[in-house]
C-alpha cells in the first residue's frame, strides 16, 4: 500500500491543507462515534467502528481515484496543447525559416514551403533559393529594424520579422488586408478647384457670339479630360469649376502633369482668345470642410505665384506644383489696385503707428515701395516707419539714403529694427513689401513682434512659405515691381495722390521699377509705363535715377570678374561663379546674370557668388523659355519665371554650382517628359 501510494503522484489541489483537514475531521467524528457507540453499547460501537473503517476506506480510495483522474486529465491536456502547438508550427498561416550563419536554409515549414513553390531547399542558400526573398533579409538586417517591417515578395505582400542573433524569419501574409487599405487610399476624396485666369478681361473685349464659343470650348475641353479620368465636372460659375475624384484618378492626372493647362492655352493662343487655368487641389482629411478650405487655400496659391499651374496640397505636407510655364499675364483693368488702396486706407484707421520692411539685402524696389506705403499711412494722419539698419547695404540703397540725409527729407522716417520693437504696440501694424517669406524678412525680431497684424504687397509669385492670416494681401505676379504697385495705389489716394511724394521720393520709386524691369526691357506691360508717367509728373528725376544707379568701378570690375567664369553647361544654359573666398555684393551678382542673359544663344543664366562667411546666392534670370522659378525653388528659392533667386547656407560655391546643375537637369528631364 505504502509502495503504491509512493507511486500515486498526487495533484496540487489534492495536497490543499483544507481538504486534508476535511477528510481528517470527518474520520475523527467518525472515530469518536465508535468510541462513544461502545460507552452505550456494545453492538452499536462495532457498527459504528465499521462505519469509521468504511468511511476511512472511501477516503483512500477516492483520493486515489480522484488523483488518478486529475493525472489522466493533466496528461491528455499537455499532450493537446503540444499537438497544438505543432499544428500550428506547420499549418498556420506564418512562413518560418530558419538559417545558418551561412544564410543556408535549416528549415521551413510546410506553410512558407508553399511560396518556395515546393522545392526541396533545406541545405541550400536562401539567395540561390530566392534572390528576391534574399535581398529583403538582407535589407532588414542592415536596417536592424525592431518592428515588423512590411514588404513586398512577388505579388504577395507580408509583415516581417528577421532574428539575425537566432537565425529565424517569420513572414506574415498580409496581402488581403494590405489590399484593403490600398483600396481604402484609392478611393478618397479630393477636391479640386479651377479657375479660369483672365476670363473677366476676355468677356470683357469679346462680343456675345465669340464669349459663347469660348465658353463651349472651355466646357468641352474641360469635360473631354476629365471623362478621361472618371473625374466629376461641375460648373459653378462663368469662371470656377468644381472636380470630385478618387485619390487613384489623381494619380493618374499627376502621372500626366494636368495636360490641361497647356493644351488650353496653346489652343486658346491659336484663336486670339488667351485662356489660362488655375487650379487648386486638396485630399487627406476625414473632413470634407476641410479638404474644401484646403483647395481653396491651393487655388489661392497658384494664383499668387502667377496662375497657369496646378498646386496639389493636403494639410501639413508639402505642395506639388504642375504648369506654370506661361508669364502672367498683365490685368486689363485697375479695380482691384483701387480696391487695395481703399482697404488699406480703412486699415490705418486703426493703428497707432505703421512699420514697413522688405527683404533681406533690401535693394531699390523693396526700399522704394517701402518708402511709399509709408507716405500712403502719413498722408492719413498716421506715424510710419521703413525699418533699415545704415549697414550693410546695397551701393544703390546707400547713395539714396545719403540723398535722402543730405536734403533733409523726414529725417525719422527710418529706425532701426529694436527702436521699432521698443515703439511696437498691440495696436500697430507690419507691412512687408517685396517679399512674402517671413524667411527672408528683413527684421525676423519685428516680424514676431507684429505677425498678427501684417499686410504683404509684393510682386513675386507666392510660395508655400507665407504668414497665416494676414490682415491685407495684393500680390501681383504680372508686375514688374513693387514700386508699380505702390504707385497705382498712391494715384488712389485723395487728390489723385497730389503732394504724397516729393521728387526724391517719387524718384527712389522710379529707381525700384527701373532696377526690378531691367530698364523697362523685362516684365514690362503698359502698367508699367503708366506708373512711370505717373512718378514722373510728380516730379522724379531720370538724372537722379541714374546717379542712383550709377555703378561704382569695384562692382563693375567684380562684374566683369564674373562674366569671365561663364560656363556653357548646356548649348542655352550659362552658369557663372566667383570665387569662394570672396564676398560679392547680391546687386552685382545679379547685374552678372543680365548681363549674360544679353549674350547671343543664352536663354538662361545663373550666378553663383558667396553673400557671406556662411551664405552662398544664386541669381537667375531666363528670356522667358525656361522656368528659373522652379528651378530656385528646388533650391529653397523662388522669385519669377524669369526673374529669380536662392541663399544656400553652410555651402562652398563648388557644391552650390553642383547643385544648381543637378536642379537644371531636373527640371530639364521634367519638361521633356512632359513634352513627351
Amino acid at each position: 500500500m505504502k509502495n503504491w501510494f509512493s507511486k500515486l503522484e498526487l495533484p496540487a489541489f489534492i495536497k490543499d491543507s483544507r481538504l486534508t483537514a476535511s477528510v481528517v475531521i470527518i474520520n475523527v467524528l467518525s472515530l469518536i462515534g465508535a468510541i462513544i457507540g461502545f460507552i452505550l453499547s456494545p453492538l452499536y460501537g462495532f457498527g459504528m467502528l465499521a462505519l469509521f473503517f468504511l468511511i476511512a476506506g472511501f477516503c483512500i480510495y477516492g483520493t486515489a481515484v480522484l488523483a488518478r483522474n486529475a493525472n489522466n486529465y493533466a496528461a491528455n491536456l499537455s499532450y493537446r496543447i503540444k499537438r497544438g502547438e505543432q499544428e500550428a508550427m506547420i499549418k498556420m498561416p506564418l512562413g518560418i525559416l530558419l538559417y545558418d550563419k551561412d544564410r543556408q536554409i535549416q528549415w521551413v515549414n510546410p506553410y512558407l514551403q508553399l511560396y518556395l513553390k515546393n522545392k526541396d531547399v533545406i541545405g541550400m542558400s536562401i539567395k540561390a533559393i530566392d534572390p528576391e526573398l534574399a535581398e529583403l533579409i538582407n535589407q532588414a538586417i542592415e536596417s536592424d529594424a525592431k518592428k515588423n517591417q512590411v514588404v513586398t515578395w512577388g505579388h504577395h505582400k507580408f509583415e516581417m520579422v528577421v532574428q539575425n542573433n537566432l537565425g529565424v524569419v517569420y513572414l506574415l501574409d498580409i496581402t488581403k488586408y494590405a489590399n484593403i487599405e490600398e483600396k481604402y487610399k484609392e478611393q478618397r476624396l479630393a477636391i479640386g478647384l479651377i479657375f479660369i485666369d483672365n476670363y473677366d478681361e476676355l468677356s470683357q473685349s469679346l462680343g456675345d457670339q465669340r464669349v459663347t464659343m469660348m465658353n463651349g470650348y472651355i466646357q468641352n475641353a474641360l469635360s473631354e479630360y476629365t471623362k478621361k479620368y472618371n473625374v466629376y465636372l461641375k460648373r459653378i460659375d462663368e469662371d470656377h469649376f468644381i472636380w470630385l475624384m478618387h485619390m487613384q484618378d489623381l494619380d493618374e492626372m499627376e502621372k500626366d502633369k494636368f495636360s490641361i493647362l497647356d493644351k488650353i492655352r496653346k489652343e486658346s493662343n491659336r484663336n486670339n482668345t488667351p485662356l489660362t487655368l488655375s487650379v487648386g487641389i486638396a485630399f487627406g482629411s476625414e473632413s470634407l470642410n476641410e479638404i474644401a478650405k484646403q483647395a481653396q487655400s491651393n487655388l489661392d496659391l497658384a494664383l499668387g505665384r502667377g496662375g497657369d499651374q496646378v498646386v496639389v496640397k493636403q494639410p501639413g505636407q508639402e505642395a506639388r506644383f504642375y504648369g506654370g510655364k506661361s508669364n502672367p499675364m498683365e490685368k486689363r483693368t485697375r479695380v482691384r489696385a483701387r480696391m487695395v488702396s481703399q482697404a488699406l486706407e480703412e486699415l490705418f484707421k486703426g493703428v497707432d503707428q505703421v512699420f514697413i520692411q522688405g527683404h533681406r539685402n533690401p535693394d531699390l524696389d523693396a526700399i522704394g515701395s517701402a518708402i511709399g506705403i509709408a507716405k500712403i499711412a502719413q498722408v492719413h494722419g498716421v506715424k510710419a516707419n521703413v525699418v533699415l539698419e545704415d549697414k550693410n547695404l546695397n551701393y544703390d540703397v546707400k547713395k539714396l539714403i545719403a540723398k535722402m540725409k543730405e536734403a533733409q527729407i523726414d529725417k525719422d522716417l527710418f529706425v532701426t529694427p529694436s527702436q521699432a520693437i521698443d515703439q511696437a504696440t498691440k495696436d500697430s501694424l507690419l507691412v512687408l513689401t517685396d517679399h512674402s517669406k517671413y524667411s527672408i524678412t528683413y527684421s525676423p525680431e519685428v516680424y514676431d513682434a507684429l505677425k498678427n497684424r501684417l499686410i504683404i504687397v509684393d510682386h513675386h509669385r507666392r510660395g508655400e512659405e507665407f504668414p497665416e492670416n494676414p490682415m491685407l494681401v495684393y500680390i501681383e505676379p504680372y508686375a514688374s515691381s513693387t514700386c508699380e504697385l505702390v504707385t497705382e495705389m498712391i494715384e488712389y489716394q485723395p487728390q489723385g495722390g497730389e503732394g504724397v511724394l516729393n521728387p526724391l521720393e517719387a524718384s527712389a520709386m522710379l529707381a525700384g521699377i527701373t532696377v526690378d524691369s531691367k530698364e523697362f526691357s523685362l516684365r514690362t506691360g503698359t502698367r508699367t509705363f503708366d506708373a512711370a508717367s505717373y512718378l514722373r509728373s510728380i516730379g522724379a528725376d531720370t538724372k537722379v535715377v541714374s546717379e542712383i544707379l550709377k555703378e561704382s568701378v569695384e562692382s563693375f570690375l567684380q562684374r566683369s570678374q564674373l562674366i569671365s567664369t561663364i560656363e556653357m553647361i548646356k548649348p542655352d544654359i550659362a552658369v557663372m561663379t566667383g570665387a569662394n573666398d570672396r564676398i560679392y555684393d547680391s546687386i552685382v551678382t545679379a547685374q552678372a546674370a543680365d548681363t549674360a542673359l544679353s549674350l547671343e544663344n543664352v536663354e538662361a543664366s545663373f550666378a553663383i557668388t558667396r553673400r557671406s562667411k556662411d551664405v552662398v546666392g544664386i541669381s537667375a534670370r531666363s528670356t522667358g523659355n525656361f522656368n528659373v522659378q522652379v528651378i530656385m525653388e528646388k533650391l529653397g528659392g523662388g522669385g519669377h519665371l524669369s526673374n529669380a533667386a536662392t541663399q544656400l547656407n553652410d555651402v562652398t560655391v563648388e557644391e552650390a554650382f553642383d547643385k544648381t546643375v543637378a536642379a537644371i537637369e531636373e527640371y530639364i528631364k521634367e519638361n521633356t517628359e512632359e513634352e513627351d
